[in-house]
């Protein structure tokens, strides 16, 4: 009956040791995805981020891009603590996941936050921001960042093409006439801006601020879905860490 009990429990260890090292090698694979998206949503969309007036944004990807480089590092601990059968690395592997799982928690949990505040955020700011300080010599990136944003999402102004009215640069000599900067125009040329027509340059129904708002949500909800769904993966791995645990205190050696 002992040698069958002692079986039974090498049997279970080699099961738990094998389906935690899966789990590690899908974990690490994970954790490169989960600081992809940060870091994606960190470079490629930089400029937007500097349009809006909340951190809270930046602070959801900054948080998947150190969660990310902890989850492949601690894969590989997973990895030579799981064969090694190391009780020790195995606590501090199980203590890292649940850091993680709460790092995760937090990314989505933070993008959950903004975007229910990120209407009434855009509302407030986009628009001053548009008429205070595109144009100044010290307002680059934000004369960089609303370029882009018209450019790409086709539109003009932050609730209409009427907003430039009330920038200070359109009415400098510097503008050299334009009622719109040239970012506004669907082909862009040198003074472009100097027309408003509906056939030159963009009429957006909303303006910016929809478009804008409608692309900070969907990220928001990648970010949120990424956090939250691998978090909810790294119950499973705390669950065959636990096991592994257990059957290594209690099996004979």
């Amino acid at each position: 009956m002992g040698v069958k009990e002692d079986k039974k429990k090498t049997c279970g260890t080699i099961c738990l040791k094998y389906l935690l090292f899966t789990f590690n090698f899908l974990f690490w694979v994970a954790g490169g995805v989960v600081m992809a998206v940060g870091v994606w949503t960190l470079m490629e969309k930089s400029d937007y981020i500097s349009l809006l007036p909340s951190n809270i944004y930046a602070a959801s990807a900054y948080i998947l891009v150190i969660a990310g480089v902890i989850v492949m590092v601690t894969g590989v601990l997973g990895c030579c603590a799981t064969f090694k059968e190391q009780r020790k690395l195995l606590l501090v592997y199980l203590i890292l996941l649940v850091f993680i799982f709460l790092l995760e928690i937090l990314a989505g949990v933070l993008a959950y936050i903004y975007y229910q505040q990120l209407n009434e955020e855009l509302k407030q700011n986009l628009k001053n921001t548009m008429i205070e300080k595109y144009g100044k010599e010290d307002s680059k990136h934000i004369t960089k960042a609303v370029d882009k944003l018209q450019q790409e999402f086709k539109c003009c102004g932050s609730s209409s093409s009427s907003d430039w009215a009330e920038n200070q640069w359109i009415h400098l000599e510097s503008a050299k006439g334009r009622v719109v900067p040239d970012s506004c125009c669907k082909t862009v040329v040198d003074l472009c801006g100097t027309r408003d027509h509906p056939s030159n340059i963009f009429k957006v129904e909303g303006g910016c601020m929809t478009k804008l708002e409608k692309f900070i949500l969907d990220h928001l909800k990648i970010i949120g879905a990424v956090g939250v769904g691998i978090a909810c993966v790294q119950i499973i791995g705390m669950v065959f860490t636990g096991c592994l645990y257990k059957n290594l205190k209690t099996e004979p050696y």
